[in-house]
């Protein structure tokens, strides 16, 4: 029989091209974060596959499903599953970091799918930069 694979932190960073950082301060911290198999050394050791599974559901993100010309206010697309809050969207408009509504009547800012889409193509990655 063979032995599943078990990855340590240094490890599952290299295979993700994330930092060690990303792995104990960010990823581990999440509520789905694989349970530990074992330790090796200093390091808790996961199963290969239950952190494949992991970085498959919560980190790669999705393409957004929004209809191009329909228009989405920062709570819509939230709850259409783009990735990332209405404040996180707030935030980042206020910070130009989120392009301007393309309609703002009655004061709500509205963006259409086409350009929530290419705004969150545009969206840094979690990857470690190449030097």
């Amino acid at each position: 029989m063979v032995e599943p694979r078990r990855l340590i932190t240094p490890e599952i960073a290299a295979e993700y091209d994330v930092s060690p950082h990303t792995v104990t301060k960010s990823w581990s911290q999440h509520t789905a974060w694989p349970t530990a198999v074992g330790k090796r050394g200093r390091y808790k050791e996961y199963d290969a596959q239950d952190v494949a599974a992991f970085v498959r559901d919560h980190v790669h993100r999705q393409a957004p499903s929004l209809e191009p010309g329909r228009l989405y206010t920062a709570r819509q697309l939230e709850d259409a599953g783009i990735g990332i809050t209405a404040g996180t969207i707030r935030a980042d408009l206020a910070r130009d970091r989120w392009p301007a509504p393309d309609d703002t009547t009655g004061g709500v800012n509205r963006w259409t799918g086409a350009t929530a889409t290419q705004a969150l193509a545009g969206r840094r990655g979690y990857r470690r930069a190449q030097g």
